[in-house]
């Protein structure tokens, strides 16, 4: 009974933390309920028995990927998104279309699928389970492209994050410039 408490309490600071970074307006306070996001889903990581997860959930999602994040609003510089006049007209009725699908999807999903078969003996002992070493030669040889995938695609991130705050600075020296000689 605890356990569920614990959870409900848990399971409305995700929701609510998750609704913040959607709905906030500064793009670090976005970032800041990102990170209790992820602190939230490891704590749930830990009431599911899986230290280990829960270890990397903090250190690799809460500590490295949000310093990239706040070193890309920093670097991009986030006001100047804001002084932009905000939305364009077409992207409100595309993310709306787009968390449609996404809720469609997720419908069907949870609606067809079939209760977990029993898990069967893989040859595994429970200290084994879910072990470091494990994880690796699972990620590192069935998933390995996946993987790739996703560090290829964090690293064009960046770059693209670089490029456009590039050529931001330089359309920003020419106005200024601009303005000076009037």
């Amino acid at each position: 009974m605890v356990q569920l408490i614990v959870f409900l309490i848990l399971a409305a600071v995700c929701v609510g933390s998750a609704i913040g970074m959607l709905t906030s307006k500064n793009a670090v306070y976005a970032a800041l309920f990102l990170v209790l996001n992820f602190v939230v889903i490891a704590v749930f990581y830990l009431m599911l028995g899986a230290p280990f997860i829960a270890m990397v959930q903090i250190t690799v999602y809460a500590g490295a990927i949000m310093v990239l994040f706040m070193f890309v609003i920093m670097l991009v510089g986030a006001e100047m998104f804001q002084e932009a006049g905000g939305l364009n007209s077409w992207q409100r009725p595309v993310a709306l279309l787009m968390g449609f699908g996404l809720m469609v999807v997720t419908v069907l999903m949870i609606a067809t699928s079939a209760s977990p078969a029993p898990p069967r003996d893989l040859g595994v002992s429970a200290m084994e389970f879910g072990s470091p070493a494990q994880i690796g030669e699972v990620l590192y040889t069935n998933y390995i492209f996946p993987f790739e995938l996703i560090s290829f695609l964090l690293l064009a991130a960046m770059v693209g994050a670089v490029i456009l705050t590039k050529t931001e600075r330089k359309k920003r020296r020419v106005l200024r410039s601009l303005r000076n000689k009037n």
